[in-house]
């Protein structure tokens, strides 16, 4: 009888201690998720883009980023450099070839915290059929519940650099620059 009741007090006992935190799930919410890019346009100014039409989800482990990830799918059609001409251009066949790949992919590989609030995201961008690794710089700019719909919500800025020959678009190379430069702002919402 005392084995048993010891017994019962050991597994109450571990049940009481903490399993420790899993990483929360959140999906980016497309009206406060922003997918940014400059390139230069021959030295005298740079073109800014925008993607429009996107899905993704994270899980962000406060407590340890390593335990993080992001996978984002981006449809190439919702490029938006605010003038039609130039949609159609890079929507085309010379740049993002939207008919034959009309997605584009980012899967992290290694998230890293490089300081209170800051830290480095590695993954694999494929594109155009081609994958290969981009880092971007990450600030955690907020992470708590929400005070109009009480949803907890983590909020982060990024930046990165990529190299668009690097996926063979080497099309207009000087002239439209090769690097492009990445501005992200997303939000994302807990997932229940």
């Amino acid at each position: 009888m005392k084995g048993w009741f010891i017994g019962i007090s050991g597994m109450l006992l571990l049940l009481a201690l903490p399993a420790g935190a899993e990483p929360e799930r959140f999906r980016l919410d497309p009206v406060h998720t922003q997918i940014v890019f400059k390139v230069n346009h021959l030295g005298y100014s740079h073109a800014w883009g925008k993607f429009r039409i996107f899905e993704g989800e994270f899980t962000f482990d406060e407590d340890d980023w390593s335990q993080s990830a992001v996978e984002v799918t981006i449809e190439t059609r919702g490029l938006d450099l605010a003038n039609r001409r130039w949609n159609q251009e890079i929507r085309g066949e010379h740049f993002l070839d939207v008919e034959q790949f009309p997605e584009m992919r980012f899967v992290s590989t290694k998230v890293e915290k490089t300081g209170e609030n800051t830290g480095l995201v590695t993954g694999d961008l494929t594109l155009l059929g081609e994958t290969h690794p981009v880092t971007l710089e990450l600030t955690l700019n907020k992470i708590g519940k929400n005070p109009l719909t009480n949803k907890l919500m983590a909020g982060f800025s990024a930046t990165g650099e990529l190299k668009r020959s690097d996926w063979g678009m080497t099309y207009l190379i000087p002239a439209a620059g090769d690097k492009v430069t990445l501005f992200l702002e997303a939000e994302g919402i807990r997932e229940n």
